[in-house]
């Protein structure tokens, strides 16, 4: 047997590179996290929303808006996360246990997903409403435009229909006065 050449085992360069760990600083916007707890407190039963105030409840009820930061304020530290917000309550459930839960996501989703601890959350219960009641509060402006276009669309629709029908009518009579009655 031929014996073949030994080639010289080339180092990999990843092995010769000294290893010199790459600094930065990771940091969250404040809406982000805000976004991260919006998202996560639709799971809560019972919490029917959280309350932005008088102007951005003012804008929620001129248009559809899927803005689930509003009414959540956040401080974003380094390290920390403290959370304020107001919120209402459906009717006959259990406020304390609706808290408790509250917490328990917020720090669960912000602590799973940024590595920040929160250390507060204060919630403040602005208003308390039966699912009906809630639900009747949420139809916005943009929601009845719609609706009422809709019907106007509708009793239009109909009432060309009938016009059409009748300018049919019309038009069969007239031929029918109009054709000689002899051949």
């Amino acid at each position: 047997m031929e014996k073949q050449p030994q080639v010289p085992e080339v180092p990999h360069k990843e092995a010769t590179l000294d290893k010199k760990p790459i600094t930065g600083e990771l940091t969250f916007d404040d809406k982000v996290v805000q976004k991260i707890i919006g998202i996560a407190l639709e799971e809560i039963d019972g919490l029917l929303t959280v309350d932005g105030g008088f102007f951005s409840n003012f804008a929620e009820k001129l248009v559809n808006t899927d803005n689930v930061t509003s009414g959540i304020h956040t401080e974003v530290g380094k390290k920390q996360v403290a959370v304020d917000m107001d919120v209402v309550v459906e009717y006959g459930k259990d406020i304390r246990a609706i808290f408790d839960q509250i917490k328990e996501v917020i720090a669960r989703e912000v602590t799973k997903m940024t590595h920040l601890d929160v250390i507060e959350v204060n919630v403040n219960v602005s208003d308390i409403k039966s699912k009906k009641e809630y639900e009747e509060d949420s139809e916005t402006v943009q929601d009845k435009v719609t609706d009422a276009a809709s019907t106007a669309g509708s009793y239009l629709s109909k009432q060309t229909s009938k016009a059409k029908r009748s300018v049919d009518k019309g038009i069969d009579n007239y031929q029918e006065k109009t054709e000689p009655r002899v051949q």
